[in-house]
């Protein structure tokens, strides 16, 4: 009977994935009785947490169900994680190597006490205003965000761990971050550092700005990186408890964007790049001038990807689109079109 499985279920949830879910359950029922929240959105959102119950736990079955496993790896990101999920597979290994990953953006928004509930809901509600929510992503966000913390919380301690990461602060934090998770686990751990090793492997010293994140480099290129880097020595005791003494700092910084700089990672307030995309978009308008081009609003992507494509760092489109709705509530841009997602609005500076 259904009953008898939601109990089953309910039984085999994490504690702190059972406290989000009924947290979601009570602000639904705060926000009935207290906004224009309808009864039928109230429905429809327990509809969704009601489902949620039971997929966490089919996913706990089949990873208690999982033999012979001979590498898990984290990555930070869906792209990198499918390129190796297929690197994997033409090696032939893919059922004895596992891979987890983080659907999460850590070098953008607050990670203050983000391994704590209280932490994660600063965290939530920042993102919530960074992301501009046309497809009700934000949540799948939260809801795979713990997914995944409990993805790695199940990983048996005699399976070895790889973490991949990239010169970037977005995977540098996250790095930190999944060490501290890890830190009283005893596995064995090894960091593939992909920018450098790529950088080495195939004799490219412009790395750093031509593949800045593990997502940009091909299944076939990865595949070589992983099997060099087998001959790596895996992290001592000294490294990890250097690196989780590094994400303690971090979490008890309150700056919600990061850059990565001389190796190291910099707390930097979220205004940080606002007159680099200012300047970028006066460039571009002094582009369409001379080109006697008639329109004089441009298209808000047009200009976020200019920004992005020009930038030495990574930090997603989402945050950029974010600053931009700030700058035009500040009247340095003008707009027309709707804002409720980028392709609908174009801008220009405000003459």
């Amino acid at each position: 009977m259904e009953i008898e499985k939601l109990k089953k279920a309910i039984k085999e949830l994490p504690e702190e994935e059972a406290k989000s879910l009924l947290f979601h359950v009570l602000l639904r029922m705060n926000l009935l009785r207290e906004t224009k929240y309808s009864e039928t959105e109230f429905v429809s959102d327990i509809e969704n947490i009601y489902e949620t119950v039971f997929e966490i736990a089919r996913a706990r079955t089949e990873r208690s169900q999982e033999g012979n496993l001979h590498m898990i790896h984290i990555l930070f990101g869906d792209s990198p994680a499918g390129s190796l999920k297929y690197a994997l597979k033409q090696m032939g290994v893919s059922k004895s190597e596992k891979v987890i990953s983080f659907w999460y953006m850590f070098s953008v928004g607050p990670v203050w006490k983000l391994h704590e509930k209280a932490g994660q809901q600063v965290r939530f509600d920042f993102m919530q205003k960074v992301m501009n929510d046309e497809h009700d992503d934000f949540r799948d966000y939260q809801k795979k965000f713990y997914e995944t913390l409990d993805q790695i919380d199940s990983i048996p301690e005699d399976v070895p761990i790889t973490i991949w990461v990239a010169e970037n602060a977005h995977e540098q934090t996250g790095l930190r971050y999944v060490l501290h998770i890890l830190k009283n686990k005893m596995n064995d751990i090894k960091v593939i550092n992909s920018t450098k090793m790529f950088a080495g492997k195939f004799n490219r010293p412009d790395i750093e700005y031509m593949a800045i994140k593990t997502g940009e480099i091909i299944p076939e290129k990865l595949q070589v990186i992983y099997e060099e880097s087998k001959l790596n020595a895996s992290l001592s005791k000294e490294e990890r408890k250097a690196l989780v003494e590094e994400w303690a700092a971090l979490a008890e910084t309150e700056e919600t964007l990061r850059i990565w700089q001389n190796e190291k990672i910099k707390s930097v307030r979220e205004d940080y790049y606002d007159q680099y995309m200012i300047n970028m978009a006066k460039k571009l308008q002094i582009n369409r001038e001379r080109a006697k081009e008639p329109e004089v609003f441009m298209k808000s992507a047009r200009l976020i990807g200019e920004v992005i494509g020009h930038l030495d760092q990574y930090m997603g489109d989402s945050f950029f689109e974010y600053r931009l709705r700030k700058l035009i509530e500040k009247g340095v841009f003008e707009m027309e079109g709707n804002l409720k997602a980028m392709r609908y609005y174009s801008v220009r500076l405000k003459q």
